[in-house]
């Protein structure tokens, strides 16, 4: 294995995390005659690595050829990027390609038989038909264990190292490659320079549709619209929600992404403190084919922040072009982003300032860079209660009408007033003392 390894050029990982790699190096101690007992723990250290991966994912059947599969879905380089944007093309880059995945296709069907017999071991062989234990579909994430497992059986059946090709070069134009492609939502963690991003994906995030969201139907429409027309690569508008808390911006951001995630779009969350960073944000995914929604919730600044002048010359009026493929969306509960006071009206008389608009303007100039803003506001009683309805129908909780009005509005008044994510809260309450009651 380790000499087919060598034979790589685009599509290495000398990463000493890498799987592949440890395996390579178990192989080439193999040749170097090393002591029995010491191999075979090495085996069965990549044993355990592989079921890791194969449990992080939800893998299934021949674990070794999900790995490969998950491999070459991940691993970022000329050939799959260049996929990625335009499909399989005439170019050079298509013989070092094609090289590469011929001796993936050995790797696939790699014959475990010898190495086993010489070690005395038949670990590789239980691997090869292994039957996962069912978990949860929240412990994994599932959209890496459908991609690689579809990819899998498809790759299982290739008769040779160009059908092979075929198939990796169809995915990748297909889907794209890297966590991008098998991943709706991430956030960026801070590095110690800022030359280059780490994009770490978001697993566990909300499945809300925007169904889910009772009522705001003209809301939604707005955001539908306006999303819609960017992912089809027309013209769109950064937006801002604004609003009372708790009234569903943020749920329908997510619900969003959720509804547009299998026609390319993706969202990043950024924090204020990272605002410094957006450029170099940009400039990592500006050219991936996929659409991107940065998202920042819950924006909004004090007086003596300045990160909102990082914010303003990324959406508009830096010198380089926000690219088409990028999207601001934002919440906040305050229309206009920054606190604003009485002393901004006055700021003649009392700062000297020349014109008296002026802070007022430097203040406002950041909402006014979102082309499309859209109130969420707090509903009114009857709409309460119709949200409360609703979720409780959804939950199949069994109560009469008017005891659940009288409980919703009782829970309101004790926790914090009228809005939807208090109707969800009381929703909650009642089916855990449901469950406490078919526990007794």
């Amino acid at each position: 294995m380790n000499h087919l390894y060598a034979k790589l050029i685009l599509y290495t990982d000398d990463s000493e995390k890498s799987l592949l790699k440890k395996m390579t190096l178990f192989f080439k101690h193999c040749s170097q005659n090393d002591e029995e007992h010491i191999l075979v723990s090495e085996a069965y250290q990549l044993i355990k690595h592989l079921l890791k991966i194969s449990t992080d994912y939800g893998f299934d059947g021949n674990l070794w050829q999900c790995y490969i599969s998950y491999y070459l879905v991940m691993n970022e380089n000329p050939y799959s990027l260049t996929c990625e944007k335009v499909g399989q093309s005439d170019g050079s880059v298509n013989h070092f390609a094609r090289n590469d995945l011929e001796i993936f296709y050995s790797l696939f069907n790699y014959d475990f038989s010898g190495l086993e017999n010489k070690l005395k071991i038949d670990c590789f062989s239980r691997i090869s038909n292994y039957q996962a234990i069912k978990k949860p579909d929240s412990l994994y994430n599932q959209n890496i264990s459908r991609r690689v497992l579809t990819l899998c059986k498809q790759l299982a059946n290739a008769k040779n190292g160009q059908a092979f090709y075929e198939i990796i070069s169809q995915y990748h134009h297909h889907f794209g490659v890297g966590q991008f492609s098998v991943n709706k939502a991430f956030r960026i963690v801070n590095m110690k320079t800022s030359e280059m991003m780490l994009f770490q994906a978001i697993n566990n995030l909300d499945q809300v549709m925007l169904d889910d969201l009772i009522g705001y139907e003209l809301q939604k429409q707005k955001l539908i619209e306006n999303t819609k027309a960017f992912v089809k690569g027309q013209r769109a508008n950064n937006v801002l929600l604004f609003g009372d808390s708790g009234t569903g911006k943020s749920t329908s951001i997510k619900a969003i992404v959720n509804e547009f995630y299998d026609q390319g779009l993706r969202m990043i969350e950024i924090y204020k403190h990272q605002f410094k960073d957006l450029s170099n944000v940009i400039a990592e995914i500006k050219n991936r084919n996929y659409r991107f929604i940065i998202f920042m919730d819950d924006l909004s600044f004090e007086e003596f922040e300045i990160e909102y002048k990082f914010l303003k010359a990324v959406i508009e009026g830096g010198i380089e072009t926000k690219p088409d493929n990028i999207l601001i969306y934002a919440t906040s509960n305050r229309r206009h982003l920054i606190r604003e006071t009485w002393k901004d009206r006055n700021d003649m008389e009392k700062d000297q300032e020349l014109h008296r608009s002026d802070t007022m303007q430097e203040k406002l100039s950041l909402v006014n860079r979102f082309g499309v803003t859209i109130f969420y506001e707090r509903p009114s009683q009857t709409e309460y209660f119709h949200i409360v309805e609703e979720l409780a129908k959804g939950e199949g909780l069994k109560i009469d009408s008017d005891s659940l009005k009288v409980e919703a509005n009782i829970w309101e008044m004790r926790h914090g007033g009228i809005s939807g994510r208090t109707a969800q809260q009381f929703i909650n309450h009642l089916l855990t003392l449901q469950q406490l009651e078919e526990n007794k």
